[in-house]
């Protein structure tokens, strides 16, 4: 019987899309197999999923019907080598590496494989993930829908253009670090003010994460919501106006797009 979806490279990204797609049904524990480095992580990995895992990426290349590339982007050109042999038109490759183009991952395949490239970020681990799609030449619609509910098991996902992928990379994939930041930030502030550490981080925590996701579920503008909470004369309009001296729009606009030229650096380094 052939697997369903195989996972090769299942580190925290593998290992969090298995238990998603597990968790919603999508598709069972006995039609996945995994794929991992050490017999060590190998055994640990089954016990704590129950799920099939093996250390060899050909097996789960040639017995699984989808397969997720899940590996760093550093070893995405040993780990296709291994693989290539068992793809071709028939297999779908969804590819999770951050720089790692479609026409690097096409060139190192049969022609006519269906390849994906994706950009999940790290959030994906607690199901809050945020992923973007870009489908190749040889993916069809259909293909394209399964791969985005595998990804959707695990939080969000959305379709874009290639050509948009590095700004996805500077801003959702690299996002949560400058948020840490923020809701770090934010607390220092609390601490200041006589608060102590744990109150004041779990008081900035939930105000981001419920500010997000007022964002999300109204689907208002964030500058309506904002306004929402800044009455006239009140206080936090001095706050704001602390945020705009500091330069703490531009500033985060800057991060996203420096992030995002480092991305295209890399994706044109030498391999």
């Amino acid at each position: 019987m052939a697997y369903e979806l195989g996972i090769i490279g299942a580190g925290k990204i593998g290992e969090a899309l298995a238990a998603g797609v597990v968790s919603r049904g999508l598709i069972p524990k006995d039609r996945i197999l995994l794929s991992v480095r050490s017999e060590r992580h190998r055994a640990e990995l089954e016990a704590r999923l129950g799920i099939r895992a093996v250390t060899e990426d050909g097996l789960v290349a040639r017995e699984c019907d989808n397969l997720i590339l899940a590996v760093k982007p550093k070893d995405v050109a040993e780990a296709m080598a291994g693989i290539s042999g068992s793809l071709g038109p028939a297999k779908l490759l969804v590819s999770t590496a951050a720089g790692v183009s479609l026409g690097m991952l096409e060139a190192a395949a049969p022609a006519g494989t269906p390849i994906i490239r994706t950009m999940p970020n790290m959030a994906v681990a607690i199901g809050q993930g945020m992923t973007a799609l870009s489908p190749g030449r040889a993916v069809t619609s259909s293909r394209l829908e399964w791969a985005t509910s595998v990804f959707r098991a695990c939080g969000r996902a959305l379709v874009v253009g290639e050509e948009d992928m590095d700004a996805v990379t500077g801003l959702s994939g690299s996002g949560p670090a400058y948020i840490y930041i923020v809701i770090e930030s934010l607390a220092d502030g609390g601490v200041k003010l006589g608060l102590s550490r744990d109150v004041a981080t779990e008081l900035a925590a939930q105000t981001v994460l419920g500010a997000a996701a007022n964002v999300l579920l109204t689907g208002e503008h964030p500058a309506k919501l904002k306004d929402q909470v800044t009455t006239p004369a009140g206080v936090t309009i001095d706050g704001i106006l602390e945020l705009e001296e500091g330069r703490l729009r531009v500033t985060l606009i800057k991060a996203v797009v420096k992030a995002a030229e480092r991305a295209r650096q890399l994706m044109h380094r030498p391999r």
